[in-house]
C-alpha cells in the first residue's frame, strides 16, 4: 500500500493506492464506500482485494472526511463526492503504474450513487461495479425514511441547520448510528458501526451533519441509469438495503449489464465472508472482461 495525495479542485485529498505485485501498468479502479465513511471502513478492504487480483486500486477520503482536507467536516454532499471521484480517476489515469486507458470504478453502498453519477459524465471510466448498492430517488427515500412527512421534516431540519451554519459557522451533528438516540441518521443497533473490531474505529467519528439531509434525500440516482453506457455489474441481496432501488437502476441502464443476487445483510458486504470475496471476485472478473 502506498499513501498518496491528489488535488480535488483545490483541496488535498489523501488516499491509499494498492498495487499488484507483478504488473508494470495495471488497469486502475477507484473504490469508495458508504455515506460518511472513511477509507479504512470498507474501501481499503476492497481495494486490497482488487490489487490481489491484478488491479491498481485507489481508496481515498472525500473532501472534509478522514485524512483529507476541506471544510466543513463530515458533511455528506453528493455533488462534492462526485467531483472528488472525477479527480481520483484523473489521478489514476496519470499514475505511471496504471494503464490510463483501462479504468474502472467500484462503489459500495452509497458510493454506488456517486460512482454512477461520475460514470454518466466521465468517458475515462470504462466499467462499473456496484456492491450492495444504495440507489435511491424520492419514492425510495419516502419508503426508507418513514414516509413523505418524515422526509419533509428532515429536509426542514436541514434548512435550519444550514442557516445556522451560514450565520455562525457552527455545524449541528447527530450520530450516524446510535441504538439510543432517535435523532441519529440510522437510529439502530448496527454492530458494524458500533463494534470497534469492525467499523467503530477512531478514524470514523460517527457524526452526521443535519444540514446534509436535504442534499441526501433529494438526490436522484435512479434517473442516472439511462445515461450510463459502460458495462455495469451489481452484486446485491434481497436481505440488504433497498433491493428495489437496485432492480430499478439495473433495468434502466443503457449499456451491457448484469446483476448477481447473493445472500447476506447490507453490513455483511462491508467486512464479512463469503460476501466480500464473492463481491471482489465478481467485480474483478467483470473488469477483466470489460477493461480491454
Amino acid at each position: 500500500m502506498n499513501k498518496i495525495t491528489f488535488d480535488s479542485d483545490g483541496v488535498t485529498l489523501t488516499g491509499n493506492l494498492f498495487l499488484p505485485d507483478d504488473a508494470e501498468q495495471a488497469p486502475g479502479v477507484v473504490v469508495a464506500g458508504t455515506w460518511t465513511s472513511v477509507k479504512e471502513l470498507m474501501a481499503d478492504r476492497y481495494a486490497r482485494q482488487l490489487a490481489d487480483r491484478g488491479y491498481a486500486a485507489l481508496s481515498f477520503d472525500f473532501t472534509g472526511f478522514g485524512e483529507s482536507g476541506g471544510e466543513p467536516r463530515d458533511v455528506e454532499d453528493p455533488e462534492s463526492k462526485v467531483r472528488d471521484i472525477h479527480n481520483a480517476v484523473g489521478f489514476l489515469a496519470g499514475h505511471p503504474a496504471v494503464d490510463g486507458k483501462r479504468l474502472g470504478a467500484l462503489g459500495i453502498c452509497a458510493a454506488a450513487m456517486y460512482m454512477a453519477a461520475n460514470a454518466a459524465q466521465d468517458p475515462r471510466v470504462g466499467s462499473l461495479a456496484l456492491v450492495a448498492p444504495w440507489l435511491h430517488d424520492a419514492t425510495i427515500c419516502e419508503a426508507a425514511y418513514g414516509g413523505a412527512e418524515a422526509v419533509a421534516g428532515k429536509i426542514a431540519a436541514a434548512g435550519k441547520a444550514r442557516a445556522r451554519y451560514e450565520e455562525t459557522g457552527e455545524i449541528d451533528y447527530v450520530p450516524v448510528v446510535s441504538a439510543t438516540d432517535p435523532l441519529a441518521a440510522m437510529p439502530y443497533d448496527i454492530d458494524f458501526y458500533l463494534n470497534p473490531q469492525r467499523g467503530g474505529i477512531p478514524a470514523w467519528p460517527n457524526r452526521f451533519a443535519v444540514m446534509a439531509w436535504n442534499e441526501w434525500l433529494t438526490y436522484d440516482s435512479i434517473s442516472l441509469a439511462p445515461r450510463i453506457t459502460q458495462p455495469t455489474v451489481l452484486v446485491h441481496s434481497e436481505d440488504a438495503a433497498i433491493p428495489e432501488g437496485a432492480r430499478r437502476f439495473h433495468a434502466g441502464l443503457a449499456g451491457p449489464k448484469d446483476i448477481l443476487w447473493s445472500q447476506g445483510t447490507q453490513f455483511d458486504f462491508y467486512d464479512q465472508e463469503p460476501q466480500v470475496t464473492l463481491a471482489a471476485d465478481t467485480a474483478a472478473a467483470h473488469f477483466g472482461r470489460t477493461l480491454r
